[in-house]
């Protein structure tokens, strides 16, 4: 069979695409201008020394994704213990902050503080949540805002928060909805995304996944060609009839079958051939990506701390985390005797940071574990530094709008589809670009999944856009049992039945006849004056009755959602703030 089907990157979303393509027979070709497959989830070695570029944990909710895994590696496929911390004013906070440690480590007053600011956002919110700032603001309050997220998350972005849209935070929250607080405080279920206390990892990084599934492929009979670039893309009546790649000045020329690409936007963009109409190139050259670099440290201590990483919102220092890499796996520290670390720093391509020469910036990163107090610069026996370019889309106030052009304008190619985190402009964890890969390949083979709906619809795992019915059944249940009751509604049944019953007895006891008629109801005219057990008493009763059942019914339900309304507040709240878990990562 030929082999038709070109991939252009052998990042996750490029690997598993041409994996499943190979599954069913196929046999593509991938293209990869690095010396290295797993794009920016590959793993680097220096004298022995293995460095993951960022820290990827491997933990998903998709079940075809984890098979995958676990296929791949086998035991290879470690479990590790998660322990985060964030290390703010030269002191660590745990991470997720738990209210009691971090409030006790703040000291009385500074927590009164944050305490009476998370009311006041409460009682009055923004009225808007157009910007990750008022998106945490309304959340958790603007003290705790400024206490522990804005100095990192403008590390990270190199853009204010008050630019920053929030769907960010949103999806990076994603999951923690109403529905999931209320399934995990109800039901036990404790399978929400970022409620994780451990994780996989491959024992010699995540490249060693990446590398498993470049042999599957080339075992399938498809191709993976390293050091390998597509510089051109052949675009003729709505298909693109060739790709042209360079291979170390070598000219490679590929037909125009289905083609799969992981490029980013503004890259893919500026490959075709001829170009696009000029408001498609002007939006993709406004779409912005945030840059990092990882300076790797050889320490000669054999322990420093125990943390798999460390988030620095401590604006002293440039760097925005640090990774203990044998506390991810100890395979990839060759000397046990000494600790090797990761320390990321977030910059734009070509800024005094990116551009600063490797041994300026291994000195930096040595002066900063001092500044930490982890470690002293003389300890520092080797380092290597790792440049990664558009590692993270930027959502800035504009990325939709541009976004949106791009994406219509390639969905008219109809040999092409576009595919991971930078094929989609979308903020992907490693899961969520793998399942485009095996959607773009399903493509191939004749379904119609939108590859670019992905991890911005919650239902994206299921065919045809349908959540399972196991899924839906607890929540329909619960939808039911809970649903906000009509208290107008429950009133007038409650008083209506109530009358009725009130005039029946009565009038029951007037026909029953006797020498002394009803004398146990009629104490009720002790509270209901006029009532008597007599035919026009059973019409004052009736009214009487009616008018408390009303009262008792309409307070019984209102009582009932206002006291449900607070326990799901509650139950939000308690999952927003544990959603901390998992909201600072960025892999």
């Amino acid at each position: 069979m030929t082999k038709s089907v070109t991939v252009i990157g052998a990042g996750p979303a490029g690997l598993t695409a041409a994996y499943e393509l190979v599954q069913q027979g196929l046999q593509p070709v991938v293209l990869e201008k690095a010396d290295k497959v797993g794009g920016i989830a590959r793993t680097e070695c220096h004298n022995g020394y293995r460095f993951d570029i960022g820290g990827h944990r491997f933990f998903t909710k998709d079940q075809e994704v984890d098979k995958l895994w676990h296929e791949m590696l086998g035991d290879d496929f470690l479990l590790v213990k998660r322990l985060s911390r964030i290390a703010y004013r030269g002191r660590l906070f745990d991470y997720p902050l738990d209210v009691t440690s971090t409030f006790t480590t703040l000291g009385a007053l500074e927590s009164v503080r944050i305490l009476a600011s998370y009311l006041r956002a409460q009682v009055r919110p923004c009225r808007q949540e157009d910007t990750f700032e008022e998106w945490v603001t309304n959340r958790f309050g603007h003290r705790l805002y400024e206490v522990f997220f804005r100095t990192y998350t403008e590390k990270v972005w190199g853009i204010p928060c008050s630019e920053i849209r929030s769907d960010w935070a949103a999806q990076r929250i994603r999951g923690l909805s109403l529905r999931a607080a209320v399934l995990n405080a109800l039901l036990g279920n404790n399978e929400t995304k970022s409620l994780i206390d451990e994780f996989h990892y491959p024992a010699l990084g995540p490249g060693m996944m990446w590398d498993g599934f470049r042999r599957s492929i080339e075992l399938g009979g498809g191709d993976v060609l390293l050091n390998t670039e597509a510089v051109s893309l052949v675009l003729s009546d709505r298909r693109i009839e060739g790709v042209i790649a360079l291979a170390e000045q070598r000219r490679i020329e590929l037909g125009g079958g289905p083609i799969i690409s992981t490029m980013p936007l503004p890259d893919l963009v500026a490959r075709l051939d001829p170009s696009p109409p000029a408001e498609v190139s002007e939006a993709a050259g406004k779409l912005r990506y945030r840059s990092f670099l990882i300076v790797g440290l050889i320490v000669d201590r054999r322990d420093l701390f125990p943390d798999n990483w460390i988030y620095l919102h401590s604006p002293e220092v440039k760097a925005g985390r640090i990774q203990n890499v044998k506390n991810w796996s100890p395979a990839m520290v060759p000397n046990p005797e000494t600790t090797s670390l990761g320390v990321e720093y977030f910059c734009d391509e070509g800024d005094e940071t990116w551009s600063m020469p490797d041994s300026d910036l291994i000195a930096l990163a040595g002066e900063e574990l001092a500044v930490l107090g982890l470690a002293e610069p003389r300890d520092v026996l080797d380092g290597v530094v790792f440049r990664q370019p558009k590692a993270y889309p930027v959502y800035d106030s504009t990325y939709q709008t541009h976004r949106r052009v791009v994406k219509d304008f390639l969905l008219t190619i109809d040999n092409l589809q576009t595919i991971g985190r930078n094929g989609t402009h979308r903020y992907n964890n490693m899961d969520h670009s793998m399942r485009t890969g095996l959607l773009a390949a399903w493509n191939v083979l004749g379904a119609t999944h939108d590859v670019w709906e992905v991890n911005e619809e919650e239902t994206y795992l299921e065919e045809g856009g349908r959540p399972r019915l196991e899924e839906l059944l607890p929540v329909a249940v619960l939808a039911q049992a809970f649903a906000r009751l009509d208290a107008l509604a429950l009133g007038l049944a409650v008083g209506v039945t109530a009358g009725l019953g009130l005039f029946l007895a009565t009038l029951w006891l007037v026909l029953k006849g006797g020498g002394a008629v009803g004398p146990n109801l009629g104490l009720l005219s002790q509270y209901f004056p006029g009532y008597a057990v007599t035919p026009n008493g059973s019409v004052i009763g009736f009214g009487y009755a009616a008018v408390c059942g009303f009262v008792f019914g309409w307070s019984l339900a209102t009582l009932r959602n206002l006291l449900l309304s607070l326990y799901f507040y509650g139950v939000e709240r308690w999952a927003e703030w544990r959603s901390l878990r998992e909201f600072l990562d960025h892999s």
